[in-house]
């Protein structure tokens, strides 16, 4: 028996009847949002493959279950960044190549697992290309990306993709009621682009009440109020997160202004709504996805002054 999430399960059928056909693509590739668990789809199948006694389900009792337990199996090899937000280096793709072209020790097959797979650099990427091309039938390649569009289209292009179905909000907020035994808000599984871990994080983490805080505020300084000061540093307390929760706040406002009025819009969208026309909505949400992009892409930057700029820029008109 699997520990998989229940979104996961359709997915892991589908793998095993491939390797019961011997069907399963040496090169494969599993686009999966971090809050989704894919790693966790991707370790099922590692287990799996490097069973002695079942291919399509690990028998848990083998001398290679052992090893997989233990995080010691000779055939099986994971390759990730050494540190978070750093790159994939050419060096450690030239070890993943060489265990490549060695034979199996203990299973039929060999795994190589690569997480964040848009980390690979150029010259990485350019190396594990040759050896995708090249690969043998008893060693198998899972690159595991929650950033599809910055892979490099020829190793895309050399995989077969897989995808994860994305749950509902009724599934994601069932399914977080039932692990952490509190109430789960509808909205909070879509402003956690409806993935489950990422759900259930935000209710452990009492993220809901930094959220109410930041939308009150938000709608306070919508109205006209003179508190871009103290929105500005709530803000920048956790600024990504909360600009992503922003933009899900004023993209719904958008929504509603088509009259688009789902259950699990955000609840101060109703009210941003009334305050603000939709020019000014997209003005906002257009800029503000410019300045989330901005900080991501360049670290170092001033948080609070960037965001204060924002708020500024938009309140010299009238909100209203």
């Amino acid at each position: 028996m699997s520990d998989l999430y229940p979104w996961l399960e359709e997915l892991w059928h589908k793998w095993q009847n491939s390797l019961g056909s011997d069907q399963f693509s040496n090169v494969s590739l599993l686009n999966a949002p971090l809050g989704l668990g894919g790693d966790k789809l991707v370790e099922q199948l590692a287990k799996a493959l490097m069973c002695t006694k079942d291919k399509v389900s690990p028998c848990g009792l083998c001398h290679s279950c052992d090893l997989m337990a233990s995080g010691t199996h000779p055939d099986f090899h994971l390759f990730k960044p050494e540190k978070e937000g750093k790159a994939i280096t050419v060096d450690q793709i030239r070890l993943c190549n060489k265990f490549a072209q060695e034979s199996s020790q203990l299973s039929h097959h060999r795994l190589i697992v690569i997480e964040s797979a848009h980390s690979l650099n150029e010259s990485a990427a350019n190396a594990l290309l040759k050896t995708l091309e090249s690969s043998s039938q008893q060693c198998f390649f899972v690159l595991l990306t929650d950033r599809l569009n910055l892979l490099l289209p020829t190793i895309v292009s050399r995989c077969q993709q897989w995808s994860l179905p994305v749950p509902t909000a009724i599934e994601v907020t069932e399914w977080v009621e039932q692990q952490i035994g509190q109430d789960c808000p509808l909205f909070v599984a879509h402003i956690c682009n409806y993935e489950p871990l990422q759900a259930k994080q935000f209710i452990e983490q009492d993220w809901l009440s930094d959220y109410r805080k930041l939308e009150e505020q938000f709608l306070l300084y919508a109205h006209g109020e003179d508190n871009w000061i103290e929105l500005t540093s709530l803000i920048a307390q956790q600024a990504m997160l909360s600009m992503t929760w922003l933009w899900y706040l004023i993209s719904d406002a958008q929504k509603i202004h088509f009259d688009v009025c789902d259950p699990q819009l955000t609840p101060g969208s109703v009210k941003l709504c009334e305050l603000l026309s939709y020019d000014k909505l997209y003005q906002m949400g257009s800029t503000l996805g410019q300045l989330r992009r901005q900080l991501e892409t360049n670290s170092g930057l001033n948080v609070e002054l960037l965001t204060a700029d924002w708020l500024i820029q938009h309140k010299e008109e009238p909100c209203s």
